[in-house]
């Protein structure tokens, strides 16, 4: 009897695992100077080493040593548990100054092997704030709910209301609103009823049950909560005043008030740049680009989207970069210059498969097919919108795949192709 052997391929299974591994892979990138493609060698593909980096696929022990050389360490190193590399501190660090897949890394490091029930409850409330952050809330909801049922004893009131909070923002992201008002209800209730509530998280937990009841179109609900976290913010520093009134903006600006979201976004952005906070005040500049957009003034909406494009770039942040890309793609496409919001829009789309961001890469894949089609290259279009469409489904909430669908089907009703037009508006109503 002939005896076969055979060799077994040992892949990492852990997806928390993954993601740390893969994010050890992409600092070892950069530190070594490589692109994607160059790593990737002849191989590999780019788009698999940005899956690896992402945490979307899981490396092999194959794929690991032959990776390792090219980044000047060995597998081993990649596999080993970082958590002693990065201090709590350091983490904290990192997510409070905007840096959240930085973070994001350095908790998944210190949360491997932790047993003591309220530090794995806080480390995984982080992440899934940097999650919800990263625009990845249905991620977010696993270690939010695994942390609200770590933390519960009276000693961790506090970590235990903030990571429910992550959990319901995490829902509301994923289109599940009453989930999401039902969570934030029952800690404010609690908030409350503690003697001396943190006014910052008040001021947060009410604007979260704002923004919900203002996606609804509950607008006097809304504004009712807002008006409460107003009295809140007023003992806030500017930094968190300027992040306050950047979400009264928002809220303002979906309930149709633009120039209330315009005046409540410029005070926020004063505040923002006089707290030095770059991130935010550009967050802010893209919402006001967009607001100046629904009001009419062009001219404005683009000043202000280019001029936080290219402090992102200075500051380095690809991430930012690509997202006031898209919104500069997209205001193009308003003032009627078609070829450059096709441009800006691959130049976004190219930003966010670089760096593995789906929400951005769903945005710009969108602009592309508008301005595809308002150029008269239909079927170019069409296989954006197809693309747009395959993407959605697996990372975007039910509201996100019905608007695109319903682009779709605006576009093949224009060429006069009603049948599909049809097909694909069903298609949009039915979709949740």
């Amino acid at each position: 009897m002939n005896v076969v052997k055979t060799r077994h391929r040992v892949v990492v299974d852990n997806s928390e695992l993954a993601r740390t591994i893969g994010g050890r892979i992409r600092q070892a990138r950069k530190s070594a100077g490589l692109t994607q493609s160059q790593l990737a060698g002849d191989r590999y593909t780019k788009a698999y080493i940005s899956a690896l980096e992402s945490g979307i696929s899981k490396p092999s022990m194959a794929a690991l040593d032959y990776l390792a050389p090219r980044l000047g360490t060995t597998a081993a190193e990649i596999l080993t548990d970082p958590a002693a590399a990065w201090s709590r501190l350091e983490a904290d660090l990192a997510l409070a100054t905007g840096e959240w897949a930085r973070a994001l890394d350095a908790y998944h490091g210190l949360a491997e092997g932790e047993q003591e029930r309220g530090t794995r409850g806080e480390l995984l409330t982080a992440i899934a704030e940097c999650l919800c952050r990263l625009d990845r809330p249905a991620e977010a909801i696993r270690p939010a709910s695994e942390a609200a049922g770590l933390l519960t004893e009276p000693r961790w009131t506090d970590a235990r209301l903030r990571a429910e909070y992550w959990l319901a923002s995490a829902h509301h992201e994923q289109d599940n609103p009453d989930e999401a008002r039902s969570i934030l209800r029952s800690v404010l209730d609690r908030l409350r009823a503690t003697p001396r509530p943190d006014p910052d998280f008040t001021t947060r937990l009410l604007i979260g049950l704002a923004m919900v009841e203002a996606y609804q179109g509950k607008t006097s609900a809304a504004l009712a909560y807002l008006e409460e976290a107003r009295t809140a913010a007023a003992a806030l520093d500017d930094r968190r005043r300027g992040t306050f009134l950047s979400t009264v903006a928002i809220a303002q600006r979906e309930a149709g008030d633009h120039e209330g979201a315009l005046r409540a976004g410029l005070q926020a952005l004063a505040l923002l740049r006089s707290a030095d906070s770059a991130l935010e005040a550009e967050l802010i500049a893209n919402d006001l680009a967009l607001t100046y957009l629904a009001a009419g003034n062009v001219e404005r909406a683009r000043a202000l989207a280019e001029e936080s494009r290219a402090a992102a770039a200075a500051r380095g942040d690809e991430r930012q970069v690509a997202i006031l890309t898209d919104t500069a793609s997209v205001i193009a496409l308003a003032a009627g210059d078609a070829e450059q919001a096709l441009s800006l829009a691959r130049t976004a789309i190219e930003l966010a498969e670089r760096i593995a961001h789906r929400k951005t890469l769903l945005d710009g894949l969108v602009s592309e097919a508008r301005a595809l089609a308002r150029l008269g290259r239909h079927d170019e279009a069409l296989a954006s919108f197809e693309r747009a469409t395959l993407l959605s489904e697996e990372a975007a909430p039910a509201s996100r795949r019905r608007e695109i669908l319903s682009a779709w089907a605006d576009s093949l009703a224009q060429l006069g192709r009603h049948d599909q037009a049809y097909a694909l508006a069903r298609r949009a109503l039915a979709s949740g």
